[in-house]
């Protein structure tokens, strides 16, 4: 795999290295003919997007259809398409899960969207087989929102700009960089998608080469892909944080779309001879070997062969992973799954939008055929995508040879992703072809002395390790002849159990509300000055959206928003809750340190003098580089309602936390010196004076005065990076809602 960091040429079907960046040769990607397609704005270097279509699942749809309805919603403008594949199976809440479902199902009727129901798709299986087209935009309310494989640029985001959407406004952002992904060769037998992902991740995620950028496949070998195997690869582009990605398009996605009888959806994408790209990332697919990402990164990726060969320096490194992210308080051993010198794993999992795809669980099939995975500890659970999927597996054999190898087939669901099914036992090693690996992601609670781990592998190793009952093996160790089945989409399953208005409202449907869904408590507008009390300081390299809240069981308070924040930090700094809702609820030790602050602020000070007890009061967290993973706006959501007014971080790892900070109305300040002698900690108050003004005369950084509990005052710096007009004005009317309601 080579890099190229400088900027690269297409053409005449080749790469090259660019003498210097082309305007010219960037306007002949297909990421520039798709997003200025789409774009509002008449400036080509600041985009407001609308797109064609969107989606959203019931972690998700029942927040941002509450905050559109409270905003002025009254019909859905474009199609959207609702998803019951997160909690379907949550065994948690009373009657919360089919609560939120049946919100669903009466607001797809009131509003004129399509409802999906439990256990028929995982969201982005069916918008792949029922949304996708070529040269469309789609954006979803889930972090691997990706369709660029079936030539559909997509993008997952935060609820807020889903809520935007639905009010006729529009995704604002800077014309991106756009790198291309430039394949050769063909991969080897038993080498699957998640390899060539995995490896791709391994390789650009720590220097954040893609970061915010779209990725673009083109290439000779993009040829020698099916289309099952390219959308394997591309859901995977969300872990190196690029904004999107987009592929050269072929007769094999042709096919696809024919098999899914929407041929029309079908048209040629290709980048224009001297096409421009950023940087480009050259990969010769037929050097890729069966990958491992062990915990808790996809980016810690190896070679099966690599974890084989140095088995105690690869476990010994996972330890010390565990060490940064959980320190003392629990023991984390991998070296005890060492039996023989061999690692044992004990669960298998292929599941969701990146394993559950009709090719990735038909090679599983051939290569279980005739074998046993044991009746040890180890065991293999396979989650097809979608029920049409799982019928055309079921009439072709592959259902029979799995679990005629002991494996066991369940329904659409994306549990196994977030933490919401087959959680393993404590100590417990799992091997998954899903989207994450994070700390606590497969649904252990280390806050309870519980902890599993993942590693991400694909569903070929990872059947192979299943024929080897449960001993870590590459697909590639056995001559498997895989039988390449063809497949046959039946349409008429979705037509019997999912409800399309086709676009119709009736807006006479009273919608069906659950005692758990709340709305969203009142919010201020931002104050002429502020006042934060630090309420917790991470310092880990990356802080993920499940550490800012957690996944799994918690999502059954995802419609109640002071309830689910009960759990905002819950796994990561269990004090934080309180500490934020203290500040919030102006307790009387909140406001004797006020009035401490205030007495230190103006000895040092005079002119602040009564302006900090007089300052907006909030709270804020303090980490190095949050918001790595899910697109969940409630990350940000939770701290706003337990009274947040900011994070300080010193980068966002992510575009789309950044976003969700701003629409709940938080300001994602900007930190430059780093994170070891910061002028302020854990407990203390950071005044901001004139923060109203910096927002709105847009000036590029303020002053701010960190007190300490012993009334030493430190001045500093911060920033906002850069904001649009509409996201200045979210700010200082104090959220989304209130800028609607105006």
């Amino acid at each position: 795999m080579k890099l190229w960091e400088t900027g690269a040429i297409y053409e005449n079907g080749k790469i090259s290295p660019a003498a210097g960046a082309s305007a010219a040769g960037s306007k002949k990607t297909i990421a520039y003919s798709i997003l200025q397609k789409h774009n509002t704005s008449g400036d080509e270097s600041k985009l407001k997007i609308k797109f064609d279509k969107i989606t959203s699942h019931d972690i998700t749809y029942v927040g941002i259809i509450q905050t559109a309805r409270a905003s002025g919603l009254e019909k859905f403008p474009i199609p959207y398409v609702l998803t019951n594949c997160h909690n379907s199976l949550c065994a948690v809440g009373g009657t919360i899960n089919d609560d939120d479902h049946m919100f669903g199902l009466t607001c797809a009727q009131k509003y004129g969207g399509v409802y999906v129901p439990p256990h028929q798709a995982v969201i982005h299986q069916y918008a792949r087989e029922m949304l996708a087209e070529c040269g469309v935009m789609i954006l979803g309310s889930d972090s691997h929102t990706r369709y660029g494989a079936l030539g559909t640029m997509a993008i997952g985001e935060g609820g807020g700009e889903l809520a935007k959407q639905l009010l006729g406004k529009t995704y604002d952002v800077n014309y991106p960089g756009v790198v291309a992904i430039y394949l050769t060769g063909s991969p080897v037998p038993g080498v699957g998608p998640q390899d060539v992902a995995l490896a791709i991740i391994k390789e650009v995620f720590a220097s954040g080469f893609v970061k915010n950028k779209v990725m673009e496949f083109i290439g000779p070998g993009v040829a020698n892909l099916s289309a099952d195997f390219r959308i394997g690869v591309d859901v995977m582009t969300t872990e190196t944080t690029c904004l999107s990605s987009i592929w050269e398009t072929d007769g094999k996605v042709e096919e696809w779309y024919a098999i899914h009888g929407r041929v029309g959806a079908y048209k040629e994408l290709k980048p224009q001879n001297g096409a421009y790209y950023d940087g480009a990332i050259e990969i010769d697919l037929s050097e890729i070997r069966p990958m491992i990402a062990m915990p808790f990164h996809p980016s810690c990726a190896y070679t099966i062969e690599e974890v084989n060969k140095n088995l105690d320096d690869v476990l010994t490194d996972a330890e010390k992973r565990a060490k940064v992210s959980f320190g003392d308080k629990v023991d984390f051993n991998l070296h005890n799954k060492i039996i023989d010198g061999k690692l044992y794993v004990d669960q298998g999992i292929i599941a969701g939008c990146a394993g559950g795809g009709f090719e990735n669980i038909c090679a599983a099939a051939d290569l279980l055929k005739g074998k046993n995975s044991g009746n040890g500890k180890f065991v293999l659970s396979v989650y097809p995508a979608s029920m049409p999927v799982y019928m055309e597996l079921m009439k072709n054999g592959a259902f029979g040879a799995l679990i005629d190898a002991g494996a066991v087939v369940k329904t659409a669901f994306c549990g196994p992703c977030f933490g919401a099914g087959d959680t393993p036992a404590n100590g417990a090693f799992s091997i998954r072809h899903s989207t994450r690996n994070f700390p606590n992601r497969e649904g252990s609670k280390i806050q309870n002395g519980q902890l599993s781990s993942v590693a991400l592998m694909d569903a070929r190793s990872i059947a192979a390790t299943a024929a080897n009952k449960g001993f870590l093996t590459a697909a590639t160790e056995f001559d498997t002849e895989f039988s390449g089945k063809k497949y046959f989409f039946d349409k008429a399953i979705y037509e019997k159990r999912v409800y399309d208005s086709k676009g119709v409202a009736h807006p006479e449907v009273e919608i069906q509300f659950g005692p758990n869904i709340k709305d969203w408590p009142a919010m201020k507008p931002l104050s002429d000055d502020l006042l934060i009390k630090i309420v917790s300081e991470i310092h880990d390299p990356v802080t993920t959206t499940d550490e800012l809240i957690p996944s799994g069981e918690t999502s059954s308070f995802r419609s109640n928003p002071l309830g689910l924040a009960e759990f905002t930090l819950s796994r990561r700094d269990p004090a934080y809750v309180g500490r934020a809702k203290a500040v919030r609820d102006g307790s009387d030790e909140v406001k004797a340190e006020v009035a401490a602050t205030e007495a230190a602020l103006a000895k040092v000070k005079p002119e602040f003098k009564g302006r900090a007890a007089a300052a907006g009061l909030g709270s804020s967290i303090f980490a190095v580089k949050p918001g790595d993973g899910s697109a969940r706006e409630q990350a940000a959501s939770c701290q706003k309602v337990l009274g947040g007014w900011a994070n300080i971080a010193n980068e966002y790892a992510t575009k789309r936390y950044r976003s969700n900070l701003i629409n709940w109305g938080m300001l994602p300040f900007l930190y430059k010196d780093g994170d070891k002698n910061l002028p302020f900690a854990n407990g203390d108050y950071v005044f901001i004076p004139d923060v109203k003004k910096m927002v709105s005369e847009k000036l590029p950084t303020c002053k701010a005065y960190a007190v300490k509990a012993d009334g030493t005052v430190n001045e500093f710096e911060l920033s906002t990076g850069d904001l649009t007009d509409d996201e200045r004005k979210i700010i200082l009317a104090g959220c989304l809602i209130n800028f609607y309601r105006g």
